[in-house]
């Protein structure tokens, strides 16, 4: 049995949070998944990534700026009846209020734990990507 090759696009305007995302996700987060990421640093840059490729999960930085994951989470599930699910990394667990509002699928909360966040991206990427 071959591990299921999903994309996951990291957004943040700050390379170094993607970089903590990325490792806090690793690229084989449960057995049967692998992983291989997509970066955007721009709102403009999510949107026509998710528009043009295909995407399994958004793991979306909530504290991006001008841009953030929030805004960006609503405008994708508000425009598309197919969008991929969402994960938002909030820098309060008390936002999560907002991330509700943007209708994401999961919320995580900075500093990333690399068990939840391996956890969290391979139970979305089960129950909400297509296989």
């Amino acid at each position: 049995m071959s591990d299921r090759l999903c994309t996951v696009l990291l957004y943040s305007d700050d390379p170094q949070v993607r970089d903590r995302m990325r490792m806090a996700v690793g690229t084989r987060p449960a057995p049967g998944l692998q992983i291989e990421f997509v970066d955007a640093s721009t709102y403009a840059e999510t949107i026509r990534l998710v528009d043009d490729y295909e995407i399994d999960l958004l793991l979306l930085d909530g504290e991006a700026s001008p841009g953030g994951g929030i805004g960006i989470a609503r405008q994708i599930k508000d425009d598309r009846d197919d969008a991929p699910p969402t994960c938002l990394v909030i820098a309060r667990a008390a936002d999560r209020w907002l991330a509700a509002y943007a209708e994401v699928d999961a919320t995580l909360v900075h500093p990333l734990d690399p068990v939840t966040t391996g956890g969290t991206v391979a139970e979305l990427l089960r129950t909400h990507a297509p296989a």
